[in-house]
């Protein structure tokens, strides 16, 4: 993409990371050609869409008498529903990859059995509890609601500055067949995530942008130091970094 897409493409774009990304039943779109490098910008509006899913349950949660706990709980199990664990499963692959493997090429090749192990449990398990205590601390539902519309958005605003900052470590797979994305998807992809933050107060968008950017930095320098790059399962295992990393600001923010 050489331009900000047209509202045409931008329809496009949007549902074409809403299949790509969720799991919500939805028409069978035309997308004209366009790749997942070309629509990658549109993440955020998934994010947003897992985000509504996972407040909704949790206000019903608390409408019927649910506590915070419990509610909150329910809210995270949509949102997993939601996404088909797509991101959860990039996250326990990278933990078992790099985790277990010896080699760059034995890093990449367990990270493709579709095997769980040890590493990718326990950083599940992990995953799983921060985000649930995290947003047990919001006992209100507007505040969840805040809290999960800036993760889900944030996290997936950085998907595409990834895939263009870090070269591919595979020349086939998913990531590697995405396409490159160019500068203008990257900026723009970036700016939408970042505005939701904002529902964080000014104070937390900006410590959640620090957060968020070392979080980043990090992921990329130990992609290229373990596998040259990034895959799919990387750009996963961001998106739920980034995710927790917003949760964590909320509940400080929020509470």
């Amino acid at each position: 993409m050489t331009s900000v897409p047209s509202p045409r493409q931008a329809f496009d774009d949007i549902a074409l990371c809403l299949v790509f990304f969720t799991r919500l039943p939805l028409p069978v779109f035309d997308f004209r050609g366009r790749s997942l490098a070309d629509a990658i910008w549109a993440a955020p509006a998934a994010g947003l869409a897992v985000a509504l899913v996972g407040a909704v349950v949790y206000a019903i949660g608390v409408k019927l008498g649910l506590a915070a706990g419990p509610a909150a709980a329910l809210a995270l199990a949509a949102t997993l529903l939601a996404t088909g664990c797509l991101h959860e499963d990039g996250l326990s692959d990278v933990a078992d990859g790099f985790g277990g493997g010896k080699t760059r090429d034995k890093k990449l090749e367990i990270m493709r059995d579709s095997r769980i192990g040890a590493y990718g449990a326990s950083a599940l398990g992990l995953s799983m509890l921060i985000r649930w205590s995290a947003l047990s601390q919001l006992a209100d539902p507007t505040s969840v609601l805040f809290a999960l519309i800036a993760a889900h958005a944030a996290s997936r605003g950085l998907l595409g500055a990834f895939m263009h900052l870090a070269p591919a470590a595979r020349s086939d797979g998913l990531s590697a067949g995405a396409g490159t994305v160019s500068t203008q998807t990257t900026v723009l992809g970036a700016v939408l995530g970042a505005i939701p933050l904002l529902t964080l107060g000014l104070g937390g968008a900006f410590a959640a942008l620090i957060l968020l950017a070392l979080v980043f930095s990090a992921l990329r320098a130990l992609c290229l130091n373990q596998i040259g790059g990034h895959t799919g399962d990387t750009i996963g295992a961001l998106q739920q970094l980034g995710e927790i990393t917003v949760l964590l600001v909320a509940s400080i923010s929020l509470s």
